[in-house]
């Protein structure tokens, strides 16, 4: 009967259990013929007990202990005297001995790739005494391996790359398995590698796990990629060996074995002659079947009638060649150019020269296409010039512009305003004469920029573009005058002949030759007896004193005007004022003072009397000041109302009106108080039962509800106005609510008061008091006048 792969390893461990047991007996404990142990003074007795190593085997599977071996001493009579005991590693958790035999079991399973061997300790003890007969010994046991660990690949699954291409026996990668079996004893450590997959392409070698081409010219472009499976089997792979498996991913890498190629010998492409300069004609590609850097071409044009019009670039991420315009192009000019095109790898790999050149060529056709191109000037820049003093219609200049079309198309010029917003120039619409429209002036603007539009007649849409730079030239047309303004000193203790100022001039004309100033005195101050004027013939004067002696209390200004003409032609000239103050200056000359009056004061005032009328200017004013607060100071009223604020309020308007009788400045409705209630106010000078004709005051409800009462009725009145706009407006009224708290300050309704203060002496002042003596006179025929 053949045994299956389980039925064989359960053979293998019970073969192997038997020979353990039968070794184990030899170790029990062998008899020693020397005398019994005892410790008596400093006698040493020989040991009466030694045993070898016990082996236990592991992965037991038994019901019961497993049996380790037996420990005997000769001291033991087997009358039950002595006892045995164990300690150190496992000692009762996974060995137990039995105190009377001496037997030793092992109560777990073991396994021998957690722990290899137990370090123990026996000693055999009197029982009645509980002492030692004989010394400890020390004993190992052994842990005995059994196959029960398969190889494992701690590192899978591996991944790995050869270029393609490799010759056989190229190494790909090595492979490791180990196993936890004890590698001393027995094959169940000793592993061999086998391919189980990916065959016949790779193999492996069995004792290194070293994978290996089995093939040779693999190529990538057929297939990249490649999935093995290796096996790793102990017991040197015989039969019930245990196994293990990895895989590993073989990618193809890239050699540069493909030649770029055309996909077609001829292309041809139409641009139109408008295309700019830069612009992408077309794309093309060679193929290539290669990737990365053995893929990269470069590109050339290396024959055709177009070298010089087109460039081909190569783009670094799609490998196309890129054909741009180098040159405008022009479809009267030429129709079509004819480029031939190379495509090249740019990394050639030397051993695969044979498969023929890694480059190709192919042919490319442009077509170019017409266009209406709008008119082109005979220059790109037209420089004219015309004189400032250039009456209106003169002609500057001609710009010139053609249709480049095939029809030639008749053109016609303008000036685009936005360049020439003075509308200084006119331009002839057919002839393109450009003339002048307005008096020019260079001190304004020496030179004009202006740009002139060119349009085709039969389509206005094209147009060109010319620009034109007209330069003013210059005449005599300004007169010269003072470079600045000038502020000229002498002072009082001034020489005769001494410099006092230096003048300049500046005109605006830009003469050819430069500026040449002439100056002189005119003719009313030639002869004057304070200053004088020299020219130092370089542009500039020099002004002298003539005398001394000036004075300030004498003459602080003088006034000195000085003729300046010009080198032009015809010349101009120019009389400018020099404005010299007399001033007082120190030893070094420079001035100090030059007010007349500053001069004057000292000697009539001294400091000190300046001070004390400051002083007392400054006290009337401080006098004046309180007088006016005390007069202020608000009276106490005769009428008391102690839920009043007693306090003086002016309210100014600036609002002058039309006087009593303008009734049309203001809408008095809009100031009309509402839902008023009339109250009495008491004078401090009547007793209460003599009000007669008191002034009304009034209450009003809170100014909230007068106000939205009063904006309520101004919206009702303007729901219903058929004069009010037919959108959202803002309506603005003057209501100020129920008057002020203090009430009015007018004094015209003083007529209502009851005073006993007798106003008889009003009408001995004359008439212009009339009217108050009837206002408030004490007769009974006034109280109504």
């Amino acid at each position: 009967m053949k045994l299956g792969k389980v039925e064989f390893c359960h053979f293998l461990q019970i073969l192997a259990l038997f020979l353990c047991l039968s070794g184990m007996n030899q170790a029990e404990i062998t008899r020693s013929r020397s005398k019994p142990y005892f410790q008596s003074g400093r006698t040493r007795t020989k040991r009466s007990w030694v045993w070898n190593q016990f082996f236990v085997l592991e992965e037991y599977m038994g019901t019961d202990p497993l049996y380790v071996g037996k420990l005997h001493s000769d001291v033991d009579k087997g009358d039950g005297s002595i006892k045995y005991i164990l300690s150190g590693e496992g000692a009762s958790s996974i060995f137990i001995i039995d105190e009377n035999t001496g037997d030793i079991h092992a109560t777990k399973r073991l396994d021998r790739e957690e722990q290899a061997y137990y370090t123990l300790r026996a000693q055999a003890l009197d029982r009645l005494t509980n002492k030692p007969v004989e010394p400890e010994s020390e004993f190992v046991i052994k842990i005995q391996d059994i196959n029960d660990n398969e190889p494992k690949f701690l590192d899978g699954p591996y991944t790995a790359g050869v270029p393609e291409m490799s010759p056989v026996g190229t190494s790909v990668v090595q492979v490791t398995a180990t196993d936890a079996d004890d590698p001393t004893y027995g094959n169940s450590a000793r592993v061999v590698y086998s391919i189980l997959q990916g065959q016949p392409y790779f193999s492996v070698e069995p004792k290194t796990g070293v994978i290996k081409t089995a093939l040779p010219n693999m190529d990538r472009e057929a297939k990249d990629q490649y999935l093995l499976v290796i096996q790793a089997k102990d017991m040197v792979g015989q039969n019930g060996g245990l196994s293990g498996t990895t895989s590993v991913t073989v990618t193809l890498t890239d050699v540069n074995d493909n030649p770029p190629r055309f996909p077609r010998r001829s292309y041809q492409y139409n641009v139109p002659e408008s295309l700019p300069v830069a612009s992408v004609v077309a794309r093309i590609k060679a193929a290539d079947a290669d990737v990365g850097p053995n893929a990269e071409m470069e590109y050339k044009i290396v024959d055709g009638d177009g070298l010089g019009v087109f460039k081909v670039s190569v783009d670094k991420d799609t490998q196309e060649g890129i054909i741009t315009i180098q040159k405008e192009l022009d479809f009267e000019a030429k129709t079509s150019y004819t480029l031939r095109i190379e495509a090249a790898n740019m990394h050639v790999d030397p051993r695969f020269l044979s498969l023929g050149p890694f480059s190709d060529m192919t042919t490319v056709k442009i077509i170019v296409e017409d266009v209406d191109e709008p008119p082109v000037f005979t220059s790109r820049l037209y420089s004219m010039v015309v004189s400032e003093a250039a009456k209106v219609g003169t002609i500057i200049g001609t710009v010139a512009a053609h249709d480049p079309d095939a029809s030639n198309s008749p053109v016609r010029y303008s000036i685009d305003r936005n360049t020439d917003l003075e509308r200084y120039f006119n331009i002839d619409a057919n002839s393109g004469v450009i003339t002048t429209a307005k008096s020019l002036d260079r001190e304004t603007n020496a030179v004009h920029n202006i740009t002139v539009l060119a349009m085709e007649s039969q389509n206005p849409a094209q147009i060109g573009r010319g620009y034109v730079a007209i330069t003013i030239l210059d005449i005599n047309d300004n007169a010269p005058e003072f470079a600045m303004e000038y502020e000229t000193t002498v002072c009082e203790n001034a020489q005769p002949g001494q410099v006092i100022q230096k003048i300049s001039a500046i005109d605006k004309d830009d003469p050819p030759n430069g500026h040449q100033f002439y100056f002189s005195l005119t003719a009313e101050a030639a002869n004057n007896h304070n200053f004088t004027l020299q020219d130092n013939k370089d542009n500039t004067a020099t002004v002298l004193t003539k005398r001394n002696g000036f004075r300030r209390q004498e003459q602080s200004v003088f006034y000195l005007p000085i003729f300046i003409v010009d080198s032009g032609s015809p010349s101009l000239s120019s009389t400018n004022t020099l404005t010299i103050r007399v001033c007082d200056c120190d030893a070094d000359g420079v001035a100090q003072t030059c007010n007349a009056e500053a001069y004057i004061l000292p000697a009539g005032l001294s400091t000190g009397a300046l001070i004390a009328i400051l002083a007392c200017v400054l006290t009337l004013l401080v006098l004046v000041l309180l007088i006016v607060t005390m007069r202020r100071r608000k009276k106490e009223p005769l009428i008391f109302d102690e839920e009043r604020d007693i306090r003086e309020n002016i309210v100014r308007y600036d609002d002058e009106g039309g006087g009593e009788e303008d009734t049309e400045a203001f809408d008095m409705a809009a100031l009309r108080n509402l839902n008023i209630m009339r109250d009495t106010k008491t004078r401090r000078d009547v007793t209460p039962e003599i009000q007669f004709l008191s002034r009304p005051t009034f209450k009003s409800i809170p100014d909230n509800v007068i106000f939205r009462e009063f904006i309520w009725e101004r919206l009702k009145e303007a729901d219903v106005d058929p004069c009010a706009p037919p959108y959202d407006s803002l309506q603005t009224y003057a209501f100020e609510g129920n008057g002020s708290v203090a009430e009015s300050l007018s004094s015209l309704d003083s007529i209502s008061s009851n005073s006993d203060q007798n106003y008889d002496y009003l009408s001995d002042w004359g008439p212009r008091f009339k009217r108050l003596a009837d206002m408030y006179g004490t007769g009974p025929e006034c109280l109504y006048s």
